[in-house]
């Protein structure tokens, strides 16, 4: 077991790791001409920011020997994932080779400083959430090819995951509407094909539609960038029927009216596609 993670660690996430360490090393590096390959460093990685770590497993594997020998480097994991961390705070430290050390810091910086800006900003948002029965999740707007380590870093800052993908849920939304013609054909038409594991939530706009939606037999529905007060009458005249998930624009000012309404689910999409980068940095002692 690899040191570091909140276990369950995202699936795939070694060839995550193995292809970005290539996109940075290319044939090689070539600052490292100016090192002895035999001298062995000290080093620290440290947090210069309040937040929740996230991507430690990661850095760990990325900067560990690869052959297990203890003679040549050791790592050590200070703090887990989902843990906060201040400035100041060590995460990792260990003795490695000079120029495996160098050649593999920025990307292990980079999965840290991304992943850990992703649970700390989901962290903000959960805490706006105090005291309410709502719960906060992502979407699928993520950056392409990670979405299972932003979706994983959403847990670790204690949100909850929607769908992975196009291939675990089905979510009918406005455009399915249209082509379709009505939610009552776009839910006859999917319920054809899917098995009854399947959830099936519909994207609506209006209380008309949400009503639609609840008599078509959808499992959730979405209250798409709906004023409160609209939010509120769906919510009292819905509740305990269907899941109800609020979307649309959420922004830390806004999530707890949203979920004063009394939804069961806000998603954000910002958590993975406008989360800012928490800043750490590898120093060699």
């Amino acid at each position: 077991m690899i040191p570091g993670w909140r276990h369950p660690a995202p699936e795939g996430w070694i060839d995550l790791v193995w292809d970005a360490l290539a996109e940075d090393l290319g044939t090689g590096d070539l600052s490292s001409a100016c090192l002895n390959p035999d001298w062995a460093v000290d080093w620290e990685i440290e947090a210069q920011a309040e937040g929740v770590l996230c991507g430690c497993g990661l850095a760990y594997y990325l900067l560990q020997d690869e052959e297990g020998d203890p003679d040549d480097g050791t790592v050590e994991a200070l703090m887990d994932d989902g843990e906060p961390v201040r400035a100041g705070d060590i995460v990792l430290r260990g003795r490695t080779p000079s120029a495996r050390l160098l050649a593999r810091e920025r990307t292990a910086l980079n999965f840290l400083m991304l992943l850990s800006g992703v649970s700390t900003l989901t962290d903000q948002f959960v805490r706006r959430l105090d005291g309410l029965a709502t719960d906060v999740v992502d979407t699928r707007k993520t950056v392409p090819g990670l979405r299972a380590l932003q979706k994983y870093a959403v847990r670790c800052g204690g949100g909850k995951n929607h769908r992975m993908g196009l291939y675990d849920g089905v979510m009918i939304k406005d455009n399915h509407i249209r082509a379709a013609g009505s939610i009552s054909e776009a839910m006859a038409r999917v319920r054809h094909v899917i098995g009854h594991m399947t959830a099936v939530e519909v994207e609506c706009e209006t209380i008309d539609q949400a009503r639609e939606a609840v008599d078509s037999g959808a499992d959730i529905v979405m209250l798409d960038n709906m004023d409160p007060f609209t939010m509120q009458s769906a919510v009292r005249e819905l509740k305990g029927r269907v899941v109800l998930e609020a979307s649309g624009g959420v922004t830390l000012d806004t999530v707890r009216a949203i979920a004063s309404t009394g939804v069961d689910v806000v998603s954000v999409g910002a958590l993975t596609h406008s989360a800012p980068a928490l800043p750490f940095h590898l120093e060699v002692r």
